[in-house]
């Protein structure tokens, strides 16, 4: 495969491999493409005319091995345009995307190979297979007949067109939205435009203002930045602004995602009909834990109420505290926060500028490799000097004694060319099929840049920070034989478990004790003040509640609708709203026009409820640990490393969870800590 015309195609002779950042061009990946597609369908057309019978080895095994050129191209791609991005790869992302899905519907749909696998699939009982071996056999057959294999004539054709278009059409999407969090700044130039931000948000938003080449102080739509400033800012004008443009993202005249939402919407119930299936939410659920739409309402069912009367509760202490500040008590969407923030302040005697300065970046990297340490064995070591795609990003080895075992990437602050948001990613799988590789793993979130200071995070910043290092260690810790059933390659509404459970370490005492330091003075963090933020973790839950419910409970019904053709995503998304009783002051977490999880690509696409389901299985993990007396207590940590943090796809989920928990998990450990049980 090599080409030493384009470092793409080279032997990457680079620092555990990575991608040869400072040589690749956005020029260098249409042809790079074209070499390893052709290389990949060659690998698989051999598969389909192997002279000998087909067997698990020459088959299943041989096919998970396949494509390893095309894997590592892809996705240095893929990580490029989601972390740092240009005109240029904008442009080339957009012309790949159809390509890669037709590349992608030729393999998943090739007739030779498929029949080679089928007879495989069909012999599954009478085969001498070990539990992974079954698994990858199983999941194999599953992944191409739910990508159309099973499909003949105009149908198939049909089929792969559509995703073609899909492909298109989530790109577009995604690019759209991240224009308009990039373009969008709200500047403030005067002393009464900052009226009420601590100073870590000024030197914030002055960080992003000089990123940004102005003068002054600027507030975009980096989460990490808006969300403050809704929590801070006592100019109520500004808040309004900021709030409608954070809001409004995917909606703007030039860069109207609505019709790109419904066509998506319209192909989709069009792919599950093709596959039998009366609508996409049925058709996207058979693939994962909750099985059928009717699972996910009756765990719903448990929520919603409770969390509008919470909500209710909310509001209505809102308003007297607006009262008592002299400010109008008809509470807007804009106000929430800026209140919410009053009235916790003065129930706990909790205020996030007293807190913030105890949680800088550098002291909870620190926090989340010491419980890894603790829990699993394993030290990160960083390594500098190494060429990285930008010079935020930092490196550490993950090594067990003296094995090194994976490689962890820190990307955690907002730039313009980055999308929004938090997530995990791999530069490379972990598998021990043709060869061992160790994961190359890498964290993205979008913290504001702390100025001249150390960078300090909210405390909802630091779950973020440990959420996104649970899918991490997710990557890290996997160890399986297959690379198809490595790390995160498990059903969305299993894959937020390892993510949403070690946020819990975040709140542990021992640890913020050890780790939480305050940034000037150097001062642990005071007991009672642990103690203040252990208790406020139910405060606002009916507002967090009804704001992620309502959003997974629109992505649902949308799924389910007999007729998208006759959707209007705006009125759709009005109606379903009036519908369930959001309240308007608080709405929805993800408005239809920017809801990338839905519309951005597939993984979640009727599928938003998976964080709350994973919650419930994280809810009674966690309840585990405090039953014992011990967050780091080993026999417990061991199982977990093994049933959930290594085990991948290796197992099905269910029997993951309960050979760790040893029983099946009930919800009302989620409803408790949600503050929607009574203890």
């Amino acid at each position: 495969m090599t080409d030493h015309s384009n470092p793409l195609l080279q032997d990457w002779q680079t620092p555990y491999q990575l991608p040869p950042f400072a040589q690749i061009k956005p020029e260098h990946f249409a042809p790079a493409f074209a070499v390893v597609f052709a290389a990949h369908l060659a690998e698989i057309d051999a598969l389909a005319t192997h002279p000998a019978a087909p067997t698990f080895d020459n088959t299943a095994v041989a096919f998970d091995a396949a494509g390893a050129g095309l894997n590592r191209v892809r996705l240095a791609f893929e990580n490029l345009c989601s972390s740092e991005s240009s005109p240029a790869l904008q442009a080339v992302e957009r012309d790949m995307a159809p390509l890669l899905a037709a590349h992608d519907s030729q393999v998943s749909m090739h007739a030779g190979f498929f029949a080679r696998l089928n007879a495989v699939h069909q012999q599954a009982a009478t085969l001498e297979l070990n539990e992974e071996q079954q698994r990858l056999l199983q999941r194999l057959h599953t992944d191409f007949v739910r990508t159309g294999a099973t499909l003949e004539g105009a149908a198939r054709e049909r089929f792969a067109a559509i995703a073609e278009r899909l492909a298109e059409l989530y790109t577009h999407f995604a690019q759209n939205v991240l224009a308009d969090e990039s373009s969008y700044q709200l500047p403030l130039t005067t002393e009464a435009d900052l009226a009420g931000l601590p100073d870590f948000l000024r030197q914030s938003a002055r960080s992003a203002a000089q990123e940004r080449g102005v003068e002054g102080y600027v507030i975009t739509l980096s989460r990490s930045l808006v969300q403050p400033f809704l929590t801070w800012s006592t100019r109520r004008d500004l808040r309004e602004a900021a709030w409608r443009a954070w809001t409004g993202r995917g909606e703007t005249p030039e860069r109207d995602n609505r019709p790109l939402a419904r066509e998506i919407l319209i192909l989709r119930a069009e792919q599950a009909r093709l596959l039998g299936y009366d609508n996409y939410a049925t058709y996207a659920l058979t693939d994962r834990m909750a099985g059928e739409p009717a699972a996910v309402y009756d765990l719903f069912s448990q929520v919603w109420e409770p969390a509008k009367a919470s909500a209710e509760q909310e509001r209505q202490a809102l308003v007297a505290q607006a009262a008592a500040l002299g400010e109008p008590t008809d509470i807007e969407p804009w106000d929430w926060y800026y209140l919410a923030e009053k009235v916790r302040v003065a129930r706990y005697a909790l205020d996030d500028a007293e807190v913030k300065p105890y949680f800088s970046l550098d002291a909870m990297l620190n926090a989340m490799f010491d419980c890894a340490s603790r829990l699993f064995g394993v030290r990160f070591v960083e390594q500098t000097g190494v060429p990285l795609y930008h010079p935020d990003i930092r490196l550490w080895e993950v090594r067990r004694g003296d094995e090194l075992v994976g490689v962890f990437l820190g990307d955690n602050f907002a730039r313009p060319n980055k999308q929004g948001g938090a997530w995990m990613s791999v530069y490379r799988t972990q598998t021990r099929n043709g060869g061992k590789a160790i994961p190359l793993v890498v964290n993205n979130n979008n913290f504001a840049r702390g100025g001249n200071g150390p960078t300090l995070l909210s405390f909802d910043d630091v779950r973020t920070l440990f959420h996104e290092f649970g899918h991490g260690l997710h990557g890290l810790l996997s160890d399986v034989t297959y690379g198809r059933l490595a790390c995160t390659s498990v059903p969305r509404d299993y894959v937020e478990l390892p993510s949403q459970l070690m946020e819990n370490w975040a709140t542990v005492p021992e640890v913020l004790a050890k780790h939480a330091r305050h940034a000037t003075t150097g001062a642990p963090i005071p007991a009672a003040l642990i103690e203040r933020i252990r208790a406020s973790q139910t405060f606002n839950q009916g507002f967090t509640t009804v704001a992620y419910t309502s959003s997974a409970l629109v992505d649902m019904a949308l799924h389910l609708h007999e007729d998208p053709a006759s959707i209007d995503i705006a009125d759709f998304e009005a109606r379903e709203c009036e519908r369930l009783g959001v309240p308007p002051e608080v709405g929805m977490r993800h408005r239809l026009p920017h809801f990338g999880h839905v519309f951005g690509g597939a993984y979640y696409a009727a599928g938003y409820y998976v964080y709350m389901w994973a919650e419930v299985l994280e809810a009674e993990a966690f309840d585990a640990f405090e039953e014992a007396g011990d967050a780091f207590e080993p026999v417990l940590a061991d199982k977990l490393q093994r049933y959930v943090y290594s085990a991948g796809d290796s197992r099905e989920q269910r029997a993951a969870f309960r050979a760790f928990l040893g029983r099946d998990p009930k919800a009302a450990p989620m409803l408790r800590k949600r503050g929607l049980l009574a203890c």
